[in-house]
């Protein structure tokens, strides 16, 4: 991840007795002129901090009185709490109870809560009260540093993936867990400090100075202190999830064609999105459309024209949306020919601005198996996602900066051995358990040096949110228009029926000549007659890349893998033995 937002609690951790440290402002400077968005998180009421800061022109965004004020240095402010009633304050004063009060927050010394929490219960409001030190603030329900820090970010157009957050209190501890990274100072809280991903030790705000600056010489996050949503992938055999945290790993997802590459990523993504990452799916073969079903995934492509990179870098902007690029229509060079300035648009937007999180990228050995794969992916941030059934024919330098490793079932042993050269694994224990998988139930997972050992996992792959909806075996036996049919062609004649079920496609292939079938399988004749008569360009993608495995020479019966395909995605029990 990009190191994108600077979030700073300002009482204690920038300012002591209110006085904001010179050394800590010229080094936020310093932060702000390379493009990091710096945003104050206090618990100060915003004219206290204006009067005590003094010009907050050095800031991209104040979050003030705990989360309920947001303001902005062009002098525009709202409200994100709701103010306290006038009984509320009424009874307070009548009960000879000292506060002041904000826009939203009231405070006062922490020795007058319990009176305090008293009125609340009383009247029966949707208050809390929240510790800071010696003192206790009084704020509407739903209301902290978190939750002001986001709709901050939110109006920036950035991400707390991106963020780290400083503080020092009990009151610091919400802002610190929205963060990417954490970061507790030494003469603080030791509670703070415990809960935090790093410690900065040191005398007083003037010893945060240092840290600053060498955070604003860096591009990638820390990855040892990044990661606390887990993407849980599966569980073991005893029931206990398995996963990895989102250190911005480069990932590779392989195996068989039809062993649940496809679901593997699926549920990858489906986690990475729920989690308020913004990923970036390229999707040659209409594999992930489904992903749409989501809140905030919107698909381009597809039945439409492609989207041009100025309208996809646009919408990359926003932190929380995703989009899948659907390839599925447009021919193969093609493809190519867009993803030869798509990758390198992605890399360049994400260095300058972050987002996307992750890109992933499907059939990656048809894009990425040539030696300009350094122009086309920005292997310095990482968070690649590759899919591929074949991953020795990746580049070498991809394969080298894979980190994590999920496996699907696996025959060949060729791609076995690559994959455990990768990790210095046994290809002897690779080559006895990858055949042995289930269908999209289960994977073998290789973590990176970095997340601890290397040993072989195997797991049992998570239920997908989005799954496929087929119930489509009604129209097995429904006829096309004539002229639309399926000719089974030798030298130009006909040969055989014209094919205008599935029904009769499956049938005939049976009785149609090897070479037949070859020919049209080499022009790719089956998987156009599937997108261009049925339109149902999820079974296209499948027979394209059945077709392709089998230019390659990995399919030995293309009759019978045809009639599985279409009986499969249709739901229909085999009546036809070929």
């Amino acid at each position: 991840m990009k190191f994108s937002v600077l979030a700073l609690d300002y009482d204690g951790t920038l300012a002591r007795d209110g006085i904001l440290d010179k050394h800590v402002k010229d080094a936020i400077g310093e932060v702000h002129a390379r493009g990091i968005a710096v945003i104050i998180v206090t618990g100060r009421i915003l004219s206290d901090l204006q009067r005590v800061a003094g010009d907050l022109h050095f800031t991209d965004a104040v979050v003030a009185e705990n989360g309920a004020v947001l303001a902005f240095p062009n002098g525009h402010s709202w409200l994100i709490g709701r103010p306290p009633e006038p009984v509320f304050l009424d009874e307070l004063r009548r009960r000879g109870i000292a506060f002041t009060a904000g826009q939203c927050l009231l405070e006062t010394d922490a020795v007058l809560a319990p009176q305090i929490l008293a009125v609340i219960r009383e009247l029966e409001l949707p208050f809390v009260l929240v510790f800071n030190r010696s003192r206790v603030m009084v704020l509407p329900q739903g209301i902290s540093k978190a939750t002001g820090l986001r709709r901050a970010l939110a109006a920036l157009r950035l991400s707390t993936h991106n963020a780290i957050g400083v503080g020092d209190a009990e009151n610091d501890h919400d802002l610190l867990a929205a963060c990417e990274i954490g970061v507790a100072v030494s003469w603080g809280s030791p509670a703070l400090q415990r809960t935090a991903d790093e410690v900065i030790h040191g005398e007083g705000p003037s010893d945060l100075a240092p840290y600053i600056r060498q955070a604003s010489n860096i591009t990638r996050l820390p990855p040892d202190w990044m990661g606390r949503d887990k993407i849980v992938m599966g569980t073991t055999n005893g029931g206990v999830p398995l996963g990895f945290t989102e250190h911005g790993s480069n990932v590779l997802v392989t195996g068989d064609p039809q062993s649940g590459k496809s679901w593997a990523t699926g549920v990858f993504c489906e986690q990475l999105m729920i989690h308020d990452y913004c990923t970036c799916v390229i999707d040659p073969e209409g594999d992930y459309e489904q992903l749409e079903a989501l809140p905030r995934v919107a698909v381009l492509g597809g039945d439409d024209p492609l989207p041009s990179l100025p309208d996809l870098a646009r919408v990359l902007r926003h932190p929380d949306v995703s989009v899948v690029i659907n390839l599925s229509r447009a021919p193969y060079e093609e493809k190519v020919k867009y993803l030869m300035t798509l990758l390198p648009m992605l890399g360049s937007l994400r260095r300058q601005t972050g987002l996307p999180h992750r890109i992933v990228i499907d059939e990656a050995h048809y894009f990425l198996h040539e030696s300009n794969v350094k122009e086309l992916l920005d292997l310095g941030l990482g968070a690649y996602t590759l899919v591929t059934y074949r991953a020795s024919d990746l580049n070498p330098d991809v394969r080298k900066a894979m980190e994590i490793v999920c496996v699907t079932r696996t025959a060949a042993p060729e791609e076995a051995q690559a994959i455990a050269a990768m990790f210095g694994a046994g290809s002897a224990d690779l080559s006895s358990i990858l055949p042995t998988l289930k269908d999209g139930e289960a994977t073998v997972l290789l973590p990176s040096p970095e997340q601890g050992e290397k040993k072989i996992q195997r797991i049992s792959l998570l239920p997908r949110l989005t799954g496929h909806v087929r119930h489509r075996s009604k129209y097995f036996d429904v006829p096309i228009p004539a002229g639309s049919e399926f000719v089974f062609t030798a030298d130009g004649r006909p040969v055989g029926p014209r094919c205008r079920t599935f029904r009769e496609f499956i049938a005939a292939l049976g009785d149609i000549p090897g070479g037949v079938l070859d020919g049209h399988a080499r022009r790719g004749d089956f998987s156009r007659w599937i997108a261009d008569v049925f339109h149902d360009h999820p079974l296209a993608s499948d027979l394209r890349k059945l077709e392709q495995r089998y230019r390659l020479g990995y399919v030995e019966s293309l009759s019978t893998e045809l009639a599985r395909a279409i009986r499969e995605r249709y739901e229909v029990e085999s009546e036809l033995v070929l």
